[in-house]
C-alpha cells in the first residue's frame, strides 16, 4: 500500500452555528415548515448527523433519517415532487443524481464537509490520470464531480465488500479521499490500494490517548467506532461500522453503557434503539479553541429550522441559494459508478438471502 501526496493543507472555511431560536420562534417555523411540506409536495430527509430537532420534524412528517445513501434512495422512491435534503452539499448532489426530475433543495448550499473540500476534482482527477492501470473507488463523501471520475462508489457499510471483491479480480485501487477508512479496509482486505489523503475533521480529531481515560472511568463500557477515526482508536474497539451499523452494533451488544466514536448527532437515533442505556461520547483530542469539531460537523449544524423555511419558502430568484443543479454529463458520469454500487449491494442481499 503507498500513500498518495497530500495536496496542500486547506483552511477549511468553518460556519457560524445559527443563533438559538426562541421556543415560540421554534414552534412556529415547526408547524409552517409542516404545512409547506405538504403544501409543495415536498419530503423532509435528514442524516443522522443533523440536530435532533431537524431529525425529529423529518420522521413527524413521514420523511426519512438516515445515512446518505438511504436518504438519496429514499429521496427516489417516495411520491414527492421536492426534496429538502438536510446534511450536507454532496448529500443533495446525491439525491439529486438519482432523482433529477425532482426538485432538491437544500437548508444551505453552504454546509459542505472537509472530505469534499480536500478532494477537488481537478487534483484527484491528475492524479487518477497517472496510475491508469488501477480502478478508482471512492467514498460517498465525495462532489458530483469526484464521483464521475471513479469506476465505483462505496459507502461505509459497504466499502469492505466491494474493495474485497476487487481485490478478489486482481484490481489494483486507488482510494478516496479518507485516508482513515482507506487504511482500515486495506488492513481489513489485503488489497493494493493507492491512497488520497484526506480526512473528516469530527472522526480525525478522536483521540485514543482520551480514549483510554474514559475507559479506565467506564470499564464495562462497549466501544463503538466509526472506520474514518484514526486506527489508534479504532484498534479499541468493540464494534466497528458505518452509521446504520453502530446503530445496530448498540442495540446487539449486551453492555449498558456505550462509548460511541462518530458525530454525536447519531445518539438521537441511537438512544431510540436503546432506551435503556447510557450513551458516551468518545473523546476528542482538542478542548474548546483547539477543538475543530468537538465531536459534531459544524456544516450539519447548519441545518437549522430557519434554513430549512427559507428552503421551502423562497422564490425562483433566491433558489440559487438552495437549489441543487448537477451538469448533466456529470450526473450520467456518477450515475454509473452509482449504479455499479447499488446493484452490487442488491446482488449481496440476494445472495445473504438464498442462503438463510
Amino acid at each position: 500500500m503507498t500513500d498518495a501526496l497530500r495536496i496542500a493543507p486547506i483552511d477549511y472555511p468553518f460556519p457560524e452555528k445559527p443563533a438559538s431560536l426562541s421556543a415560540e420562534r421554534s414552534a412556529f417555523l415547526t408547524q409552517e415548515i409542516k404545512r409547506l411540506l405538504v403544501e409543495k409536495n415536498a419530503t423532509l430527509v435528514a442524516h443522522y448527523y443533523t440536530d435532533p430537532e431537524i431529525q425529529a420534524l423529518a420522521e413527524a412528517t413521514g420523511g426519512c433519517v438516515s445515512d446518505s445513501l438511504e436518504m438519496a434512495r429514499f429521496g427516489r422512491d417516495c411520491a414527492a415532487e421536492t426534496l429538502i435534503v438536510a446534511g450536507v452539499k454532496f448529500m443533495g448532489e446525491t439525491s439529486k443524481i438519482l432523482s433529477p426530475e425532482k426538485t432538491v433543495l437544500m437548508p444551505t448550499l453552504e454546509a459542505t464537509c472537509s472530505l469534499d473540500l480536500g478532494c477537488p476534482e481537478k487534483e484527484f482527477s491528475d492524479f487518477c490520470d497517472t496510475h491508469p492501470d488501477h480502478t478508482v473507488v471512492v467514498y460517498a463523501n465525495t462532489s458530483a464531480a469526484v464521483k464521475a471520475r471513479a469506476d465505483w462508489i462505496v459507502t461505509s457499510s459497504i466499502a469492505l465488500e466491494i474493495v474485497e471483491h476487487l481485490d478478489s479480480e486482481g484490481h489494483k485501487i486507488i482510494w478516496g479521499p479518507d485516508r482513515h477508512l482507506g487504511s482500515y479496509i486495506a488492513k481489513e482486505t489485503g488489497a493494493d490500494m493507492l491512497m488520497w489523503q484526506g480526512e473528516c475533521i469530527v472522526h480525525d480529531e478522536f483521540s485514543s490517548k482520551a480514549l483510554k481515560d474514559l475507559q479506565h472511568v467506564y470499564p464495562d463500557a462497549a466501544i463503538l467506532v466509526h472506520p474514518e477515526s484514526p486506527a489508534s482508536v479504532v484498534e479499541m474497539a468493540d464494534a466497528v461500522g458505518s452509521t446504520s451499523q453502530l446503530i445496530n452494533a448498540a442495540k446487539s451488544l449486551p453492555n449498558k453503557q456505550l462509548i460511541v466514536a462518530t458525530d454525536r448527532g447519531i445518539f438521537y437515533k441511537m438512544q431510540q434503539q436503546v432506551p435503556d442505556k447510557e450513551l458516551l461520547e468518545a473523546p476528542t483530542g482538542g478542548n474548546g479553541a483547539t477543538c475543530k469539531s468537538c465531536a459534531h460537523c459544524p456544516w450539519m449544524a447548519m441545518n437549522g429550522l430557519e434554513s430549512i423555511y427559507k428552503a421551502l419558502t423562497c422564490d425562483a430568484g433566491d433558489n440559487s441559494l438552495h437549489n441543487i443543479e448537477v451538469d448533466e454529463s456529470v450526473r450520467e458520469g456518477a450515475l454509473i459508478s452509482l449504479n455499479r454500487m447499488l446493484d452490487f449491494s442488491a446482488q449481496l442481499k440476494a445472495n445473504a438471502n438464498t442462503s438463510v
